[in-house]
């Protein structure tokens, strides 16, 4: 998909961004007397909007509701029902009975003062009448018969304007009630959290070393968690290869599984792990396997191959614990050392251990000397 003729708003923003952009939007928010500024999503399906907004609610323990208005059918729906009340039922002749509207169940409680947020979910999509409703809820934190109780805050998601999407466009007044962002695909960040999620690795290797197979079509971050659930206990991809196209034909485009199944025949089995690079007590085979996987068959230089290797990882060294004077710290520091593998590719991945690393592991690269020069050629 050519996401270029696609209308979205804001900066672009890979998902450490975006948190970073949601704390600080926030926290100016909470300073204020009233009604804080909601934040608006932007993004292609499937990309992990809605995700990234609950896992910003759950890892800093804030309440979170999570507001399906594209399937809202009334304004009922949005502000509540109505209902007649007599303050003096006993004087039915009084003709003091007032109409009152009870919030829809999904409203949090009076009583249930934040930090909480409201994710109104793909709210473009919603009909132009509800649209006019969220208006005011985006403006006054509040509607006819309810408003957020305080320090909650209000993110919106919307897939963009033009395309095949069936969205209802937003006018000028509707979007200057927020502040946007554009959510894009980032493959690295998006792999680290697929291995936190337990996806398969083989699926995580194939996305690292194609990127360019998320097409958002079909493909997308969302159908590739799908498809790589479906064949994580299928041990031998070459083996089941037809029951493998079946299940990615059910979920991705088809130049997306045609890639796939090229990569499991012709690039999986020579990938190194990760976990091989740290444990070896012989490095020179993991630079004679580098140097094999740098040119393919046919002579073609393969650093997507390498890349990949790189990743990987980094992916396992900022999650597991380094002690110095161990094989495997000895092994990271001989692995960015090494001229078989791409000074550029070298240098990005200490770079990163150095920013996202524990203090341990940033020790060991500055213990030594050329690693250390390298870091500081870098400031």
């Amino acid at each position: 998909m050519d996401t270029s003729k696609l209308t979205m708003y804001g900066s672009k923003m890979n998902p450490e961004e975006l948190k970073s952009f949601l704390e600080h939007i926030f926290t100016e928010n909470d300073k204020k007397k009233g009604p804080g500024t909601p934040v608006c999503i932007w993004g292609t399906h499937g990309l992990g909007k809605t995700h990234i907004a609950k896992a910003f609610a759950k890892d800093r323990g804030w309440k979170f509701v999570d507001v399906p208005v594209a399937q809202f059918e009334e304004m009922g729906d949005l502000h509540g029902m109505p209902e007649k009340y007599d303050p003096t039922p006993e004087d039915p002749r009084s003709g003091d009975e007032e109409t009152i509207f009870y919030p829809p169940e999904w409203v949090p409680k009076k009583d249930e003062h934040g930090p909480g947020l409201l994710l109104l979910d793909d709210f473009n999509r919603a009909d132009d009448r509800i649209l006019r409703g969220i208006m005011q809820l985006l403006q006054n934190f509040a509607l006819t018969s309810w408003h957020l109780p305080p320090k909650w805050q209000i993110v919106a998601t919307a897939n963009p304007e033009g395309g095949d999407y069936s969205v209802t466009p937003l006018d000028d007044a509707m979007l200057t009630r927020m502040i946007h962002a554009t959510l894009k695909f980032d493959a690295k960040d998006w792999a680290i959290w697929a291995d936190s999620a337990g996806l398969d690795k083989r699926g995580i290797s194939f996305v690292l070393t194609h990127p360019e197979a998320v097409t958002f079509k079909r493909t997308t971050p969302r159908t590739l968690e799908q498809f790589f659930r479906q064949i994580e206990n299928i041990e031998d991809l070459q083996k089941e290869e037809e029951l493998v196209r079946m299940l990615g034909m059910g979920t991705l485009d088809d130049v997306t599984i045609a890639a796939f199944m090229s990569f499991v025949r012709d690039d999986l089995t020579e990938l190194i792990e990760p976990e091989e690079i740290l444990s070896t007590e012989n490095f020179s085979k993991i630079e004679e396997k580098i140097e094999k996987l740098s040119v393919d068959k046919d002579g073609n230089k393969r650093i997507d191959r390498i890349s990949t290797i790189c990743t990987r990882l980094f992916i396992l060294i900022i999650k597991q614990a380094f002690a110095p004077g161990t094989r495997e710290s000895s092994n990271l520091i001989t692995f960015l050392k090494s001229n078989k593998i791409n000074k550029e590719l070298r240098f990005s991945m200490a770079k990163d251990i150095s920013n996202e690393g524990s203090k341990e592991v940033r020790e060991i690269l500055t213990s030594d000397p050329q690693i250390a020069k390298m870091l500081l050629d870098s400031m």
